[in-house]
């Protein structure tokens, strides 16, 4: 289930350096981020404290431990006598540590819930220019941490490209995901230590996806291809016609045609372009549930980078490479 966006003293609790992001949401802030920054701005300061938990008459419940937000002292979640938290100042830490020379800079920051769920957003130097066009994707990392036990501390590898500002969950074929997780057990210091050193693999994992973004955009697919692609990531049911998965179907041929940054003529139909016509779909178009403009908003950003959306995305990479052969 999608979770709102935290809010802090009735504040999103969200950050952005820069241009406003798609989904509209946050404080900006003029310039690049420093992580304290970033931290005060997203509402993002505070620490979480394990409880130990009793029964209504008193009994203590052995073997697990309430996640209390110091602040509000919401209860977060219940997890078990192993789990060791990693605060946001440390998940902010372990961003600061990837790059040297200060050449990461903070994108956005925020979290779901009552903050049970953070994320950083951070950009990488350098960028891929599709075909030597005005089509240039940004190279992101993506950080997203727990406080209820549901995820370990975890950071993706996520383009962005720049023209429709569309994200991109970019997998390893098959399942094999991508990105580094720390479990919270254990000895949490040397594992941060371990992950730094795989994300060393960044620019080699940049490099990959730059050769396969160049493939799918010099691979131009027929009416019956796009179809075919676009019916595995919205097929019908198996007896009958799924309307629903027709106007999806539909609305993705059209945003194949007419999307954003879909007019470049070195990138236009080609089979890049209909990999983001579905990135466009999931960012921009994709029905959320919520009562406000701000609470669709929400809904949106946390299924793109973490939910339905964001297995969508990687699904359709996928595809569109099996297509592009």
């Amino acid at each position: 289930m999608a979770h709102a966006l935290a809010t802090t003293d009735e504040k999103t609790s969200l950050m952005y350096a820069g241009e406003t992001p798609w989904h509209g949401l946050g404080t900006k802030l003029d310039g690049p981020a420093t992580s304290r920054e970033a931290i005060t701005a997203a509402g993002l300061d505070y620490n979480v404290d394990l409880k130990p938990i009793h029964t209504s008459d008193g009994t203590l419940v052995p073997q697990r431990k309430a996640v209390v937000r110091d602040d509000s002292r919401e209860v977060l979640g219940v997890v078990g006598n192993s789990y060791q938290p990693v605060q946001n100042y440390q998940s902010f830490g372990f961003l600061d540590s990837i790059v040297a020379d200060g050449q990461l800079l903070y994108h956005t920051a925020g979290a779901l819930g009552k903050g049970e769920k953070i994320w950083m957003l951070a950009k990488l130097p350098g960028e891929i220019r599709i075909k030597d066009s005005e089509d240039v994707t940004d190279k992101f990392l993506l950080l997203s941490n727990s406080h209820d036990g549901s995820s370990a501390l975890r950071v993706f590898f996520t383009p962005i490209r720049v023209v429709c500002a569309n994200t991109l969950r970019l997998a390893e074929r098959r399942g094999r995901g991508q990105g580094v997780s720390v479990i919270h057990k254990g000895d949490l210091a040397a594992k941060v230590g371990e992950a730094q050193k795989i994300l060393g693999l960044a620019a080699k994992f940049y490099d990959s996806v730059e050769d396969r973004i160049n493939h799918l955009a010099n691979h131009y697919p027929s009416r019956e291809q796009l179809a075919s692609y676009f019916e595995r990531l919205y097929p019908d049911t198996p007896d009958s016609k799924n309307k629903r998965a027709e106007n999806v179907r539909s609305e993705l041929f059209r945003l194949f045609e007419e999307g954003r940054g879909h007019d470049i003529p070195e990138t236009k139909l080609t089979t890049w372009a209909a990999f983001n016509a579905v990135t466009e779909f999931v960012d921009h178009h994709r029905t959320t549930r919520g009562k406000t403009d701000q609470e669709r908003a929400s809904s949106r950003l946390e299924s793109a980078w973490f939910g339905s959306g964001a297995s969508l995305k990687a699904r359709a990479w996928d595809e569109a490479l099996d297509l592009a052969v």
